[in-house]
Order: C-alpha cells, then structure tokens, then sequence
C-alpha cells in the first residue's frame, strides 16, 4: 500500500496569501497501515515523508507479520496539505506506526481537532493503542479499515474486536484511492461538527 494515485511529479501549489487558519487532523494506526499513503493521495502538496529503507536491524524490534514484503517506514511523522477555501487550511499529519516511535504521539496529539485510526483488518491488535491514546487525550476520531484484500469482516465484529463505542463512525476505504481518503476525512469532519453541536450553549 505504499503507492498513492497522486502525480509526485505534478506542480506545488502554493498557499494563499489570505489562508490564516490552520486545522489539523492526524492519521495513526499500526506499522504498515497505509497512513503514508492516505496523507500521499489526497495532500495537494507533494507531502513531507520521512521514510526510511528497513534494514535487518529493525527486524527484532518492529513486527512485519503480514506486511513481510513492506521494504520502508515512517521515522517521524508525514505531512501534507488540503486547502479549504481562501482562509482555511487543512493540515494532515500521518504518524509512525511502529512502538519505538509511540513517544512521538503525544506530542502530534496536541492542538489536533480530529484524527482517523487507520485499521488493517488482518491486524486489529495493531490498533488498540492509537484508540486508547485517543481516547486518553479525549480526541474525537474515526475508524477507517483500510482494503488490504483480506477477509471480510462485519461491521459488527470489528467493533467488537475493538471494544469501539456505536458512536465513533466505522468505515472502509482504500487508501490509495484520492476519493476514497477524501471520504474519510469528510466523514471525520462531520463528526466533529455532530459532536459540536451536541455541546450545550454558553
């Protein structure tokens, strides 16, 4: 999953000068997931990445099974941008999977308005820490199973394999796909603003 339909040789696009909002929105979910791909196939900008060749060093520590034929991985973070409209901004921010990194999270966390927990669903373990520092941080997230061509599962028996509350939105997508990212991420935004509008009234 680490080819994104986006040209990467397709133009910069530079920022308007009158964008002086900045939203944030973070990807995370386990080793090998697609978050570099999903920040690589909607950011109108060829994103920030910080891949690096896997070397047989890293074979005790970052666990490949089921993703053996992955040859590079996130040291820090990914970064890309979507413009909203003339004075809002967009930024993703893809964070690395494996544990040794886990320590970067907390500090992605902060000043995020919402995040996406990308799931392999051949892998769900994988993702019980992204929904548990979530939820530590009381970020408002969504769950998005990432097509990796494996068994089919139920929307019911993913919840339950993630003790995931009927409230957080559970979808499924191709990371590969701009559409399809886009779809997630719109789907994020109208969870945040379902969530904001049950707040009561000053």
């Amino acid at each position: 999953m680490d080819s994104a339909t986006s040209d990467p040789g397709a133009p910069r696009q530079a920022l308007s000068s009158t964008a002086d909002n900045g939203l944030k929105i973070v990807i995370v979910g386990g080793f090998g997931v697609g978050k570099t791909t999903m920040v690589r196939s909607v950011s109108e900008i060829r994103p920030l990445n910080t891949e690096e060749t896997m070397t047989q060093a890293g074979e005790a520590v970052d666990h490949t099974d089921g993703i053996a034929a992955k040859t590079s991985t996130t040291v820090a973070f990914d970064f890309g941008r979507i413009t909203l409209d003339a004075r809002n901004v967009l930024y993703l921010f893809g964070a690395p999977g494996q544990e040794r990194f886990w320590f970067l999270w907390d500090r992605l966390f902060s000043g995020t308005l919402g995040a996406v927990v990308l799931v392999d669903t051949r892998r769900l373990a994988d993702s019980w820490y992204a929904i548990d520092r979530l939820e530590h941080h009381g970020t408002p997230f969504v769950v998005a199973c990432n097509d990796f061509g494996g068994p089919a599962h139920t929307p019911e028996q993913i919840r339950a394999a993630l003790d995931l509350p009927s409230e957080v939105p559970l979808l499924f997508c191709d990371a590969r796909s701009r559409e399809s990212s886009k779809r997630v991420l719109i789907s994020l935004v109208q969870h945040l603003q379902h969530l904001h509008s049950l707040q009561p009234l000053p």
